[in-house]
């Protein structure tokens, strides 16, 4: 059984800074691309960063570009996510997924991220 277990979220003021975590299990990580996605109360969800499976190459949501970084430790089992430079749109609930920005895949429970001063 998939788990993924994020966390690392909280409160910010704007131009703040920080990292999520997600711990993956239940399935062959270094195998499989990663994605963060994020849902914003009353928006749909979008895939914010993703990262291929030896962590080589990554893509970013234009509005990320330049502020938020991607990364993994096959070793270990996790996903990460710096954020810095945040801005009040990016308050989102975010969460790790499974597979390459595949909306339909497996992703945890979310930890939530609010900027604001």
């Amino acid at each position: 059984e998939v788990q993924l277990v994020e966390s690392g979220g909280g409160l910010v003021q704007p131009g703040g800074s920080l990292t999520l975590s997600c711990a993956a299990s239940g399935f062959t990580f270094r195998w499989s691309s990663m994605t963060w996605i994020r849902q914003a109360p009353g928006k749909g969800p979008e895939w914010v960063s993703a990262i291929d499976s030896p962590g080589t190459t990554t893509d970013y949501l234009d509005s990320v570009k330049g502020r938020f970084t991607i990364s993994r430790d096959n070793a270990k089992n996790t996903l990460s996510l710096q954020l810095n430079n945040l801005k009040t749109e990016d308050t989102a609930m975010y969460y790790c997924s499974q597979g390459w920005k595949d909306y339909r895949a497996p992703r945890g429970q979310g930890t939530q991220v609010t900027v604001s001063s």
